[in-house]
């Protein structure tokens, strides 16, 4: 059976997966959640791969919104990795930037809610988190993301990105055309460079917290398609 390997954003951790992969058990799966450190994109990229290393069987490898980033580097040179899965996602070409691609557009709340520490790390305002990530995930799913956020290093988003597995790998990109964080627009020029087979949804930033179940059937059926 082909292995689902989860990556999660910035401002998250591998908890973001957790009812999705509840749902993608009770479809006979065994996904798993890489868990990034958000130091640096170097960093992540070789986390992700020491998780691809402990599976033998065929890998789709999902990412979500930095997590694309991560992805898109992990991949390269991973054979067993069959194909890439972006969820609202960056998706950056050899040389760009995830913050290339986040300044390419108005309309992210990112920046009015963005708090930085003394020490050179930033946050989500834990308020206003719902509002950025799944304005229409319930309060209480929200509330414990917010809590259990990760602090990203300040400048990990600028880091430039390698080759990208997107050129040589069957890639599928579902686009959230309610999205406060990665316009739609964004995403949609991004699935289209990257030649993706693309499904829209009517949701936030964060499907993984509003619709974990419809998540895990939409990973699951991708999986089937390999």
């Amino acid at each position: 059976m082909t292995a689902i390997v989860l990556v999660h954003g910035l401002w998250a951790d591998g908890s973001a997966w957790s009812e999705t992969i509840t749902a993608l058990r009770a479809l006979g799966h065994e996904p798993v959640a890489a868990q990034l450190a958000l130091e640096s994109l170097e960093g992540d990229v070789a986390t992700v791969r020491r998780v691809l290393s402990t599976i033998d069987e065929p890998v789709l490898l999902v990412g979500w919104s930095y997590g694309g980033a991560v992805i898109t580097n992990a991949a390269v040179g991973q054979d067993h990795v069959k194909a890439l899965a972006y969820i609202a996602a960056f998706a950056p070409d050899q040389g760009e930037s995830v913050q290339d691609i986040a300044h390419r557009r108005p309309g992210s709340a990112l920046p009015e809610h963005l708090k930085v520490t003394d020490d050179g790390y930033s946050y989500i305002d834990r308020p206003a988190y719902g509002e950025v990530v799944a304005a229409d995930a319930a309060a209480e799913r929200i509330a414990l993301a917010a809590a259990v956020q990760k602090f990203p290093r300040l400048g990990i988003d600028a880091a430039p990105s390698g080759t990208p597995a997107w050129r040589e790998k069957p890639s599928h990109y579902l686009v959230a055309t309610q999205d406060h964080a990665i316009p739609a627009a964004t995403q949609r020029e991004l699935a289209a460079r990257i030649g993706a087979q693309t499904t829209e949804w009517d949701t936030g930033h964060g499907p993984m917290y509003a619709h974990p179940q419809d998540l895990a059937a939409y990973l699951a059926a991708l999986v089937k398609g390999l």
